[in-house]
């Protein structure tokens, strides 16, 4: 299971009713967070989640309303004793960037590392997930992300048989081992079945539409993306200041055929977002207008 909460939905400024854009994960054990505006610890507490866990933080780019709670978000783990290691993913500038806001929060019992993507694609493995950056269209360098959780396939005694593995290897194949014996090296695939289809929720904010999404976005359990205007009538503006319209959005969602679609980072002059979604719908009917707080247990087959 994949747990997804959106805890902020909001761009530019926080307001009484709604936080600054940003979603946390949770897998496995693992807590993975992006973007970090004012106000996410908040939106964290309103949830009745601690930050004291979070694993990574990615940033989509370097706008205040997406990192400039980071300093305050450190300062909060610190205090809560926390000592294991906190990665940090982002645009290359992301040491720079994270060194100049830690003058506020100087000290910390716990040591913190940059991984800055210096490529338009770029791929970051973990122990049970990946997460997959890619390059996207706002005024400055910004990337979408895409967190896979791959999944291997079911156990084959027959198989096993068939490739004469002995029984007191199967376990360890099945987890993936990679195991070296004296007739040879035996690996997984020698004793499991195709591959099982895995979970994936892509995050995309603050760009124009481009194919690079549609590519990216393609067959994801959940899509999380921009909709920064509502009424069809800002459109040029959204191309304007490299944005986009709940109705890009839908259409980007209808051409990579993701399952749901839930639309975030809205105009602090956008109040009713769900006055829009009736036509919205008719370009993707699986459409929703996200709200802080909103989540969902993505689930593996098996699981449904």
């Amino acid at each position: 299971m994949l747990e997804i909460c959106l805890l902020g939905t909001g761009g530019m400024m926080p307001l009484p009713y709604r936080w600054l854009t940003s979603m946390m994960a949770r897998y496995n054990g693992k807590s993975i967070l992006i973007d970090c505006g004012e106000g996410t610890q908040i939106a964290l507490k309103e949830k009745g989640w601690s930050p004291k866990p979070i694993d990574i933080i990615c940033f989509t780019h370097f706008h205040a309303d997406h990192i400039s709670g980071l300093p305050g978000m450190l300062l909060t783990m610190g205090n809560a004793e926390r000592t294991e290691p906190l990665l940090l993913i982002g645009p290359k500038g992301l040491e720079k960037v994270v060194a100049a806001l830690r003058v506020i929060a100087p000290e910390l019992p716990f040591p913190i590392s940059c991984m800055e993507i210096t490529q338009k694609e770029q791929t970051f493995l973990f122990d049970g997930f990946r997460i997959e950056a890619f390059r996207v269209n706002h005024n400055v360098t910004c990337y979408g992300y895409s967190i896979l959780v791959d999944r291997a396939g079911k156990f084959d005694v027959e198989k096993a048989r068939k490739n004469n593995i002995e029984q007191q290897y199967w376990s360890r194949l099945q987890k993936g081992e990679r195991i070296e014996t004296e007739n040879g090296v035996l690996t997984p695939d020698m004793v499991l079945g195709a591959p099982r289809r895995g979970l994936k929720v892509t995050y995309c904010t603050d760009t124009r539409p481009t194919p690079g999404i549609v590519q990216h976005a393609e067959g994801s359990d959940l899509l999380i993306l921009e909709g920064m205007y509502g009424e069809p009538e800002k459109e040029q503006k959204a191309k304007e200041y490299k944005h986009m319209t709940f109705y890009e959005a839908a259409r980007i969602a209808k051409e990579a055929e993701v399952n749901k679609l839930w639309l975030t980072h809205f105009s602090p002059s956008l109040t009713r977002p769900e006055e829009f979604m009736d036509n919205v719908r008719k370009i993707f009917p699986r459409a929703c207008a996200g709200k802080d707080g909103k989540t969902i247990d993505l689930l593996f087959d098996e699981e449904s």
